[in-house]
């Protein structure tokens, strides 16, 4: 019996499910980031020991972002740099006196 491969994702929701399609991202669930496969940074983590048990998976980049996560300074820099300038908060009008 020839039993199908599936991959473990997580969803738009935050929690995972089975795919039977691998993950085009990968993520890091305490810190809340996603990535590509080959960031130097995940690497370089996951070569040490650390990491791998806060270890996710995405569909693609939009089912990362629907579950809160951001992208990754490292790898992905221009849609970090987007995503930051996206957090910053505006700054309050002063009243003249």
């Amino acid at each position: 019996m020839d039993k199908a491969r599936t991959w473990t994702l997580i969803g738009t929701d935050g929690l995972p499910y089975e795919s039977d399609v691998p993950g085009t991202l990968g993520g890091y669930r305490r810190g809340k980031l996603y990535g590509r496969f080959d960031c130097r940074s995940a690497l370089a983590a996951i070569a040490r020991g650390g990491y791998v048990k806060h270890r996710v998976f995405f569909l693609d980049e939009a089912t990362a972002i629907s579950a809160g996560y951001r992208p990754c300074a490292v790898c992905l820099p221009n849609l970090y740099a987007t995503w930051k300038a996206a957090q910053a908060p505006t700054q309050p009008l002063r009243k003249k006196i």
